[in-house]
């Protein structure tokens, strides 16, 4: 079978690519799924709330009869809906049921294929008002604070976005969430070109023109998505134009949190299990705290090459074995880099972001007169999605690069072979290397630091961080100068390492990268979980 895709797919690195893409029938990358949050922003400041209660002519004495009568009138609206398109309204009792898969249910069995297929009603936890007395000034005020109250799930089979649902929060003040997947919506847009698909869960299986699903993923980016949720908005809570009205308040959409998937299908089962106990097994053994920040688009130190002392977070690496298969999960304050495989044929590398303000977006401040561009935090607001897809869609590649830097087709042992033997180059000899022992480990592990990816290394460099004990003798730094030069020499010679012309500065060569982490990996293993990982 041939592959199906351009020479080099959208979001997938040449690297990994030129090693693993024969056996890949075609790559997507886009949003998987993504939960949009519209809410009136100033009714979630008590002051402002009391402003509004004033507009409406309420007194706070009368705040819980009034909000009863608005939150009575949501749900006859909904109840109304249900009714006109002969659909269920469900109360679900219990949170362990899964509401998406008794849509879905519902919609295999009544054949719907665009509309309301149900509503579901939940009592949940959310941020909402009550009255409260003070006792220092015996007055009574409002609270916001995180309570019970009725949400209403509607559930839709829409003719765009495919399965979706919005949740109207039926109490002040009215909060609405809507969470769409770009994989259905895919799917949608698929069906209206004409282009034959196999889909299981979330993913595809089998698409007959990938590059032109490609870029109807990439349409999904330049979505005007506050015209696309305010007609949602309208659909599900029509109560909304009369609510904000009193203080002339639209609906705010934020975006938290939003998915990011790159998915690269494998002919089969058997061609990504081949492969895939060695991406755990790296993931694991070799992606540490740095690398994590690095995926994830943040600095480490440049001189050592760890994490900076400034650095505020946490960065967690957790194992999940599933019944379809494994997932690892690295987290950086919130925010989420997985790898797993779906459906036993898709390897899916897909960031999430739950925090956007530890991004930075250039852009202009809604404050400012003459609209200067410089680099701002990224906000929760849906007019820097875009930026969200771009920062994921990095962190993905990364990701894969990362992989194909250490992962290959030949087995250890014969990548090994060249470097842990003796060899002769024009006439001189130069040692084995043992990456088993503490000097030509450290030395190893040394070269493959992250801050000399790019600009490479010097002999200094490496002085600095093999001979940690610093001298002021000039006899021993040129030992200690001359010394390195032989090792520089050494890697060269085994092909490990590569000069960069007309400076002074070493590289890791594509060869040398691969082995160096393939042996380090090797050498950093714990037989035991590693052994466990592949039962």
């Amino acid at each position: 079978m041939e592959n199906q895709t351009a020479p080099t797919p959208y979001g997938v690195p040449e690297s990994f690519y030129r090693k693993f893409g024969q056996q890949v029938t075609h790559v997507l990358s886009g949003f998987d799924r993504i939960r949009f949050r519209g809410s009136l922003r100033m009714l979630f400041d008590p002051r402002k709330m009391d402003l509004y209660l004033g507009c409406c002519g309420v007194l706070l004495k009368e705040f819980g009869s009034f909000a009863e009568r608005m939150t009575t009138r949501v749900k006859q609206l909904a109840y109304q809906a249900a009714q006109q398109a002969a659909r269920p309204v469900s109360y679900l009792a219990g949170g362990n049921q899964s509401k998406e898969e008794l849509a879905r249910e519902l919609a295999r069995r009544d054949k719907i294929s665009s509309g309301l297929i149900a509503i579901f009603t939940a009592l949940e936890p959310c941020l909402s008002y009550t009255i409260r007395g003070e006792r220092s000034s015996k007055k009574i005020k409002l609270v916001l604070e995180t309570r019970k109250c009725l949400h209403l799930y509607h559930y839709y089979m829409h003719p765009s976005f495919g399965l979706m649902h919005v949740r109207v929060q039926s109490w002040f003040p009215f909060t609405v969430d809507i969470c769409l997947n770009g994989r259905e919506w895919l799917a949608r847009q698929l069906d209206q070109a004409e282009i034959a698909y196999e889909q299981r869960d979330n993913c595809f299986v089998q698409l007959a023109d990938p590059i032109l699903a490609q870029a109807l993923l990439n349409e999904q980016l330049r979505t005007n998505w506050s015209q696309r949720l305010d007609e949602l908005l309208a659909q599900a809570h029509p109560l909304h134009t009369e609510i904000a009205q009193p203080m002339a308040q639209r609906y705010y959409w934020s975006a938290t949190p939003s998915e990011f998937a790159t998915d690269l299908c494998f002919k089969d089962g058997a061609s990504l299990a081949k492969y895939y106990s060695q991406f755990l097994h790296h993931a694991i053994r070799s992606f540490a705290s740095p690398d994590v920040l690095r995926f994830l688009g943040k600095r480490v130190n440049e001189t050592t090459g760890r994490v900076a002392a400034n650095f505020h977070g946490q960065v967690t690496t957790s194992l999940k074995h599933r019944a379809e298969g494994t997932r690892i999960r690295h987290s950086l304050n919130g925010n989420w880099l997985k790898m797993y495989d779906k459906e036993g044929q898709v390897l899916r590398v897909e960031t999430t972001i739950n925090h956007p303000e530890q991004f930075k977006v250039y852009r202009a401040t809604e404050t400012d007169p003459e609209q200067k561009l410089a680099w701002h935090r990224l906000r929760l607001g849906v007019a820097d999605l875009w930026r969200r897809g771009q920062l994921c869609q990095a962190a993905n590649s990364r990701y894969l690069e990362a992989l194909a830097s250490v992962t290959g087709k030949s087995p250890l042992h014969q990548e090994a072979l060249g470097v842990c033997r003796a060899i002769v180059v024009q006439g001189k000899r130069y040692r084995a290397l043992n990456p088993w022992a503490a000097e030509d480990g450290r030395l190893l592990e040394t070269i493959s630091r992250g801050e000399f990816a790019l600009s490479g290394l010097r002999n200094r460099d490496l002085r600095s961080l093999l001979y940690r004990a610093k001298t002021t003798s000039k006899v021993q730094q040129r030992r200690q100068a001359a010394a390195i030069t032989r090792r520089l020499a050494l890697l060269r010679a085994h092909g490990l390492l590569r000069k960069v012309s007309a400076t002074h500065r070493y590289q890791l060569s594509a060869r040398g990268r691969r082995v160096v982490t393939a042996l380090l990996a090797a050498r950093n293993a714990d037989v035991d979980q590693l052994t466990k990982i592949a039962a």
